[in-house]
């Protein structure tokens, strides 16, 4: 049963996975087993969850997962993400194998067709954080918008074991807004990464000026005419993306996942755990976990 001292560690599994993955790829190292499988994603995956559960000690872990390139952001904007390119294929028959993983350290694995992770990890994170404190583990700044009582991001930087860890207060500190701010920032300056434009000409700066002035985008709207002629004509002109990019900012968090906490306590088979990586034929991963 969970209890006040319950830390939640709920992980972006792609986030791990494609870091993972281009680390080794880029000087075409794939760990190619002897069944012709690419594993070299799902072997730093494995170092990557290991070397958090070491570092942040969580008494329940939950992997999150995007299923599938369509949600309903891109019936939203057609355009979303659409500046990526398909997956390499050494990655792809990763993406099936490294649930599989998962699930043989009974690590549940959580996402739902039209959501991506984020949705899916804002909602368990607003489910669970009256019942412990939750870490969320991600390589992606989005995530900063669910910041707030008992919810923290841990984000990853290069190598393994380096985190930047945000919490609601510092993030106050550093930013000058909200986290939930964010959202309002991103619907002004868009997001290349995610590929929506949101206000043409307004970049993080002069989003930030306007957020600090006047809260969020009902606030700068009620508010135009004291704006400078060119930050009026830029918002008039980009009205409607403006408020679609903040539609394609916010996180759901009201997704139709669940995952009890009794499932995610952690307790790995050693056993288990063995014959799975003796299957995919990983070395070295012996001891791994402290």
């Amino acid at each position: 049963m969970s209890n006040t001292k319950d830390k939640i560690l709920l992980v972006d599994g792609m986030a791990l996975l494609f870091r993972a993955f281009y680390a080794t790829a880029m000087s075409n190292y794939f760990m190619v087993n002897s069944k012709g499988v690419p594993t070299n994603g799902i072997y730093g995956f494995v170092k990557h969850l290991f070397t958090a559960i070491n570092h942040y000690k969580p008494s329940h872990v939950i992997c999150c997962w995007d299923m599938g390139s369509s949600t309903f952001r891109n019936e939203l904007f057609p355009e979303y993400k659409a500046n990526r390119g398909e997956p390499p294929v050494e990655l792809i028959p990763q993406f099936d194998l490294v649930k599989e993983v998962t699930e043989s350290l009974d690590i549940p694995n959580v996402g739902l067709a039209g959501y991506e992770a984020d949705d899916c990890m804002g909602t368990l994170a607003e489910h669970y954080r009256d019942q412990g404190e939750v870490i969320i583990l991600t390589g992606d700044q989005d995530i900063l918008q669910l910041l707030k009582e008992n919810i923290s991001v841990s984000i990853l930087k290069k190598g393994y074991g380096n985190y930047a860890l945000y919490q609601e207060t510092s993030f106050l500190e550093e930013k000058g807004i909200t986290p939930e701010q964010m959202i309002d920032l991103k619907a002004l300056m868009g997001d290349s990464s995610d590929n929506y434009p949101g206000v043409k000409g307004i970049g993080e700066k002069t989003a930030l000026k306007l957020l600090q002035a006047h809260e969020s985008i009902e606030g700068i709207l009620e508010n135009l005419p004291s704006l400078t002629k060119g930050q009026r004509n830029k918002i008039e002109q980009d009205l409607e993306m403006l408020h679609l990019s903040r539609k394609l900012a916010r996180i759901h968090c009201e997704v139709d996942v669940t995952c009890s906490l009794d499932d995610a306590v952690l307790g790995i088979n050693e056993e288990k755990m063995k014959a799975k990586f003796d299957e995919l034929e990983f070395r070295k991963l012996d001891g791994i976990l402290q």
